[in-house]
């Protein structure tokens, strides 16, 4: 074999930069270029966490101001790691398409390990209630993705957090955090942009 050094993992990240055997496929058919990213994102808005102590201020402090919270992110709220001393992040947001990707998305795993490539940073699951109590003027339609580890629901799945305007209302949500779910180019994460 021509690569004899390279291991199977090496080949298995290869494919998954492309965003798996379909994205590897249309790379040999020529119907996906690679090209060198640069990162262009600015800061979306800066968060202090710690400011509650536990799930359960963060839920009165939700529930007081009016936020819905969905089912499932309820369940993951009561599993977070809450901060004890304030500290704060800046956050950016990035769409699939902005990381580089097809219009046909990619998997999360690839979504992560492409916004660590351009040193962005996943959020502490935190941030989700974090950021839906600081961000009230949040658009109308405009739903955004925590990028974070997920956490398991009942039954085992595997959520994210969501920070949405539902038209109706403000919500936290969650929604899939399975490493193989294909998002599309348009979706849109939130990241933390490490500071210098």
């Amino acid at each position: 074999m021509k690569y004899g050094e390279a291991t199977m993992g090496q080949f298995e990240a290869v494919i998954n930069k492309f965003g798996g055997m379909e994205g590897l496929n249309k790379f040999l058919r020529g119907e996906l270029v690679v090209e060198a990213l640069e990162r262009t994102s600015s800061i979306f808005k800066t968060i202090t966490l710690g400011l509650h102590k536990d799930h359960k201020s963060y839920r009165k402090a939700l529930e007081a101001d009016g936020y819905r919270i969905g089912d499932y992110a309820g369940q993951i709220l009561k599993k977070i790691e809450v901060s004890q001393t304030p500290i704060e992040l800046d956050l950016v947001v990035m769409t699939v398409g902005d990381l580089g990707f097809p219009p046909d998305g990619a998997r999360r795993d690839a979504i992560y390990d492409r916004a660590k490539e351009l040193g962005l940073q996943l959020c502490p699951a935190e941030v989700g209630p974090a950021l839906r109590l600081a961000y009230k003027n949040q658009l109308r339609g405009e739903w955004l993705l925590i990028a974070m580890e997920p956490i398991a629901g009942s039954g085992g799945r595997l959520l994210v957090f969501l920070v949405a305007h539902g038209g109706s209302a403000l919500w936290l949500g969650s929604f899939y955090g399975r490493p193989d779910f294909v998002w599309s180019a348009s979706d849109r994460w939130v990241f933390v942009e490490p500071r210098k």
